[in-house]
């Protein structure tokens, strides 16, 4: 059965996204405070909602445009503010968050290259999900041994793990679209190619 999307801007899943970036400032004042029990606890609130507006979209009929374009600008704004208050604190180190956001600049530029070329944005691939998951869990297991230090032999190790298969899925994901988009482009020049060898013709 295929989705209905709305234009509706005053939704459930939308009002939750909106709250989720209104978390964001909260976050990283109670990081930069060492409140890092806080900072956890607003982590996981952060990721109860996600898991609530995305349930609530695809089984009460409330997808829509501005949602689409809200949930995942929330979830890159909320990891992008976390690598980067977790950096600054000292519980990541910063070439890790470089890592991560040159194959979001990556992909940024490839966005543009498919723009310029007449296409529209890639779907979301499986493996780009799942290496999203993967650092989504890493962060908040990592600032749990920060706030908890009795769990920080089983939660460094786990945080660290997650976070290193996060971003070799991550990078797989990028390397996989960029594939994606080389084969489109290739595809758009050749029938190019061919419509103008026919009016030649």
């Amino acid at each position: 059965m295929a989705t209905t999307v709305s234009t509706r801007v005053l939704t459930v899943p939308n009002v939750l996204s909106l709250f989720r970036l209104l978390l964001i400032p909260a976050f990283l004042v109670m990081l930069m405070a060492g409140e890092f029990g806080w900072a956890l606890a607003l982590v996981a609130v952060s990721s109860i909602t996600d898991f609530v507006d995305g349930y609530v979209a695809r089984h009460f009929n409330q997808v829509s445009r501005l949602g689409q374009l809200l949930d995942p600008a929330a979830d890159r704004l909320f990891i992008l503010s976390t690598l980067l208050g977790l950096a600054w604190t000292g519980l990541l180190p910063w070439w890790f968050v470089a890592v991560i956001i040159a194959r979001d600049v990556f992909l940024l530029v490839l966005g543009v290259v498919l723009a310029n070329h007449g296409y529209g944005p890639l779907p979301t691939h499986h493996l780009g999900k799942m290496g999203t998951f993967a650092i989504l869990f890493a962060m908040p297991v990592l600032l749990l041994a920060a706030a908890f230090p009795v769990t920080a032999p089983v939660a460094l190790p786990l945080g660290w793990a997650a976070a290193i298969w996060g971003v070799f899925l991550y990078w797989w994901a990028g390397i996989a679209y960029a594939r994606q988009a080389a084969q489109l482009i290739r595809d758009s020049q050749g029938a190019t190619a061919d419509a103008s060898g026919t009016v030649e013709a």
